[in-house]
Parts: structure tokens; sequence; C-alpha cells
């Protein structure tokens, strides 16, 4: 991913912010929407933009389903409906199948791609001066809390 941009872009496309992808596993397959408010406050709020969502299901079997929004049922979704039209689907297919790899069985999984609102401008800053992202790196908040649990008890 070195790939260094060297024509100009169309404006709208010099705005765009760094583009990031996780996966949320609901064990026992309890996915019912719950996240939507915390998710609706952030586009609200102008920090992200929902590029992609997507649930996938397997069962016990390690059978494997996807769905678009718009294959669910209401009760499953709660406030997520209002992304449906946001989908753009920016994972391959390839992608998708090796997520969903990592899928427990019996388990629902969310599939969420978002585009970094509050960093736009910086992104654009560093095309602008001829820069190129060239690492990016994420430390999982398990590791975090494993972390601090680990000195409280050195210190306890």
């Amino acid at each position: 991913m070195t790939d260094q941009i060297t024509e100009p872009l169309p404006d709208e496309l010099d705005e765009l912010g760094p583009v990031d992808w996780i996966v949320v596993e609901f064990p026992g397959s309890k996915f019912n929407g719950k996240v939507a408010p915390a998710l609706q406050a952030l586009v609200e709020a102008g920090t992200v933009r929902v590029l992609d969502l997507l649930l996938i299901r397997k069962d016990e079997d390690g059978a494997t389903e996807f769905f678009e929004l718009t294959d669910l049922e209401d009760g499953e979704l709660g406030e997520l409906r209002a992304y449906e039209t946001a989908v753009a689907m920016l994972l391959s297919e390839q992608d998708v199948e090796a997520i969903a790899a990592a899928v427990d069985p019996g388990s629902t999984a969310a599939l969420l791609v978002w585009e970094n609102l509050w960093a736009a401008p910086f992104a654009s800053a560093v095309r602008h001066a001829g820069g190129q992202l060239v690492a990016s790196g994420r430390i999982p908040i398990q590791a975090l809390l494993a972390v601090i649990e680990e000195d409280q008890e050195r210190e306890g």
C-alpha cells in the first residue's frame, strides 16, 4: 500500500479522511442493534462517515450467511437502518470471506467500514505536502486493559 498518488485528486476525493474497518463479534448471535445509538452519535458529531455495514451470521455448523441492512428485520437493526443507503461495499468478496472465517460458529458479526472525518483535513494536508501513509496500526482495547490490570496487580 505504498502507491503514491501523483495526479491531482478531484476535490471530493482530496478531502477524504483515512478509512478503517472493524469486525465486532456477538457470540450466541445476540446482535440486536443496541450499538446503533453510539454509532449514530459519532456520525452526527461529524467524527465518522459510515461507508459500509455488513452483518455476518455463522451457524453452529460453520455455515455462513451475509446480510446487507435491507435483508434484515427492523428488530435486529435498531437505528442502523439509517445507513442502508450509504453501503458502498468497499471490501472485495474475498476480503469478506476471509473476515467471515474468523467469526466463531454460533455468532453474528458486524463488519463496519468508516471514514475518519476528523482526520480528513490532516490527511489532505499530508497529501498536498507530498507525504503518504506508510504504516498504521491499532492497539486493541483488550491489550490496553490487560496492561493496566497487570500494572495494578504489581502496585497492589
